[in-house]
């Protein structure tokens, strides 16, 4: 079988005030097109369908008209679970109508596994299924199997326990497949995501997702990424940018075959239909923003902007550069006592050790924890074999390629 993942699209999110309800019209146009070209036989979506537990209508009409494309009456299955920024019951509403049209929708972490039938191939899908497991849902489905001792261990070890307790449907002659909406350690994050590992003690290890499942499906981070540097266990992604943390980031799905018993090789397949998010440093005032814009840079992109003034700016220029680019998001005056305080941060980071850059980058990837001497030292080793390499690199962009698990 052919399977397709994605995850958080968050439908009715908007940026600073503009909607982006054009380009999910968009992404779903992408997709179900993409599904057809791929023959995709499932449809994995991990999480936050929406943006809040209360969506605008608009944003429900096209998340269902979304799923019914892509089904197309029954030809393909899509299997959806809740994230953390959607209402379990508003995901889980219609299930029984939908699933008449290949939909499953699971709004609350149960203990039953999803079972996909594949009508093309005859094959079987068993998916370990846990929507966003908050604290108390958990709880709530452990209590009536486990002893007390269980209830208090770590948030890890439930999710694991209960990861397992699905597994334990997964069979030798069957796809066996998991899916969640969790943030698992190491994860890279963005601005956009609504932290749900509060001070690292809803983190995930990659350990209790090991279940035996031949792929991992994940949602909650939006930069696509793998996990614990394993293949088959990964985050899709959001289809968007949403914040411009993301700004330059490639947004895709995850595509591969499955056959019982067989290993799976991930494939990521770019998608084109969002607005580019882009940051201008305007360093030459506001001529230069002026030439940028005649020349077209950027025509289609929401844009944040930094410019650099010596005089101060009216409410006449931001009107005017907002007239001649609509996708003006942020507009910065940067003045010179700013600028010199700027280049002079700029230049304290890139005067840290390497040691304690991350630091600082692990303690904050990990909700504050601190890496041992042999996690360091590893880093350490592979900044040396960095460095014999002619091609050279941000401290930035080194850390999030050896510390994250970020896709190679």
């Amino acid at each position: 079988m052919r399977i397709l993942h994605t995850a958080d699209w968050h439908f009715g999110r908007s940026l600073e005030g503009r909607s982006r309800l054009e380009e999910q019209e968009a992404f779903v146009d992408e997709l179900a097109q993409l599904v057809r070209d791929e023959q995709i036989d499932l449809v994995m979506l991990a999480g936050d369908v929406y943006d809040s537990v209360n969506p605008p209508a608009a944003s429900e009409q096209l998340f269902y008209e979304a799923v019914a494309r892509l089904a197309d009456n029954g030809k393909r299955t899509i299997a959806v679970i809740a994230g953390n920024h959607d209402h379990p019951e508003r995901v889980s509403a219609s299930a029984p109508l939908a699933a008449r049209s290949g939909i499953q929708l699971v709004g609350m972490p149960t203990a039953q596994p999803m079972i996909i039938d594949v009508a093309r191939t005859g094959e079987q899908a068993v998916i370990a299924a846990l929507p966003y497991p908050s604290e108390s849902r958990l709880r709530e489905l452990l209590s009536e199997a486990t002893d007390e001792g269980v209830l208090r261990s770590a948030y890890s070890e439930r999710v694991g326990r209960l990861m397992m307790q699905l597994g334990a449907a997964f069979r030798p002659d069957t796809v066996n497949l998991a899916m969640s909406h969790i943030y698992v350690l190491g994860g890279l994050e963005t601005d956009s995501e609504r932290p749900i590992q509060i001070g690292g003690a809803y983190t995930v290890d990659p350990s209790a997702l090991q279940i035996g499942a031949q792929y991992v499906a994940l949602g909650h981070l939006h930069r696509p990424q793998r996990v614990a540097g394993d293949e088959t266990m990964r985050y899709s992604g959001s289809p968007l940018a949403y914040s411009f943390s993301e700004a330059g980031q490639a947004k895709s799905v995850t595509v591969f075959d499955a056959e019982p018993g067989k290993l799976i090789v991930p494939q990521e397949i770019l998608l084109s239909s969002g607005r580019p998010l882009v940051r201008w440093s305007a360093k030459g005032g506001i001529s230069e923003v002026y030439s940028w814009i005649e020349e077209g840079r950027d025509s289609r992109a929401w844009i944040d902007l930094d410019v650099w003034m010596t005089e101060a700016m009216t409410l006449q220029h931001v009107q005017q550069l907002r007239k001649l680019h609509e996708g003006l998001v942020h507009i910065r005056p940067v003045y010179p006592e700013q600028a010199e305080a700027l280049e002079a941060d700029h230049r304290t980071r890139e005067q840290l050790p390497a040691e304690e850059l991350f630091r600082r980058f692990f303690s904050r990837q990990t909700g504050g924890g601190e890496p041992d001497a042999e996690t360091v030292q590893l880093f350490l080793e592979l900044i040396a074999e960095d460095e014999e390499d002619t091609m050279p690199v941000s401290s930035d962009e080194l850390l999030e390629q050896q510390v994250g698990g970020d896709r190679e």
